[in-house]
């Protein structure tokens, strides 16, 4: 087993990497980091995928500007064997690759749609108490006419555990309110031992696929599968709600954009300004002009059309009603 990193703020960092978008995005993201928390002393990693029978395109990343880019940064390639996943479900990459990170070694996932905008060297991670962000939409479940709530649907997976359900729920939002029941976005999330926590992960994921409880079978868990067993891992670690100061992550030192376009209608000025400056040196620069929503939105500046059609302090309350507007204007890419 490695020895845990001597500095408690000393811990490792994670994002997926394969040929295509991801690509672009994890070299964006680790530029972001390194400009802007100078003083971070842990790894960054991006794991990448390994060919095999799960894929049908071999998915590393192979460009040599790409990876020169990489070096200079100071990341480290992580090769990960996709074993249940793959093509078929890649948001699993971010459960398989645990099992590859250094044992015993405190981590950070983020999704490799992040921006690193502050200090994250600062952030006071209890990595005994994890929790992911609450940046989060009522995705699952959908409910049915007739069928289960929340609470018998939620209730039934973590019977199947063996955990106990009522300390997962915020009391103080209505019963059969979404809200009440522990539930997140999988764009970061962290804890002491990725091992431990990526195979607890692993286990719970397959089980709730292959084998739901009665209450979940009219459910769909494409591609919601890992943000359904999130919730469950981490309480079962002794996580939950809130463990980091609300004002850090998916706040002043970090931004999961999702889309280029959707940054530029509905984030700060400060967010844009990092997309900018950790896009701008020309050796970075040259890789991702080959990505064409980089090219378009940061490059050849179609980003400030987008932003011009917004007003940051009165955006629609729907996310697609953004992104309506955006198509409309012909201006939506990923």
């Amino acid at each position: 087993m490695s020895s845990k990193p001597e500095n408690k703020n000393s811990f490792n960092v994670v994002v997926i990497g394969q040929n295509g978008r991801l690509m672009y995005e994890a070299l964006l993201f680790a530029s972001s980091l390194r400009q802007n928390d100078p003083d971070f002393k842990g790894r960054i990693f991006v794991a990448e995928p390994q060919p095999n029978a799960l894929w049908h395109n071999d998915p590393r990343m192979r460009q040599p500007e790409l990876l020169q880019a990489f070096k200079r940064l100071g990341v480290e390639i992580l090769p990960f064997e996709s074993k249940h996943f793959g093509q078929s479900y890649p948001y699993g990459n971010k459960i398989e690759a645990l099992l590859a990170l250094p044992e015993g070694e405190p981590f950070v996932f983020f999704d490799t749609d992040t921006l690193i905008t502050g200090k994250l060297s600062e952030v006071p991670f209890d990595f005994d108490r994890p929790t992911a962000s609450l940046k989060v939409e009522a995705t699952w479940p959908k409910l049915e006419i007739y069928g289960p709530g929340y609470s018998e649907i939620w209730k039934s997976l973590y019977d199947k555990f063996g955990l106990d359900f009522e300390s997962s729920l915020d009391l103080s939002q209505p019963d059969e309110y979404w809200r009440r029941y522990l539930y997140f976005n999988a764009g970061f999330f962290f804890y002491k031992c990725p091992r431990a926590f990526g195979q607890r992960f692993l286990d719970y994921a397959l089980e709730i696929r292959d084998n739901a409880p009665r209450a979940c079978e009219l459910q769909v868990f494409d591609p919601w599968l890992d943000q359904v067993a999130l919730p469950l891992v981490i309480h079962s670690f002794g996580g939950g709600r809130n463990t980091l100061p609300a004002d850090t992550l998916d706040g002043a030192v970090s931004c999961h954009y999702r889309t280029f376009p959707l940054l530029f209608a509905r984030e700060s000025d400060h967010v844009v300004d990092v997309l900018k400056a950790a896009a701008a040196p020309n050796w970075i620069k040259k890789v991702l002009k080959d990505y064409e929503p980089m090219k378009r939105m940061v490059f050849q500046n179609k980003g400030a059309k987008v932003r011009a059609m917004f007003d940051r302090n009165d955006l629609p309350r729907k996310e697609q009603k953004i992104r309506n507007q955006i198509k409309k204007a012909n201006l939506w890419m990923r």
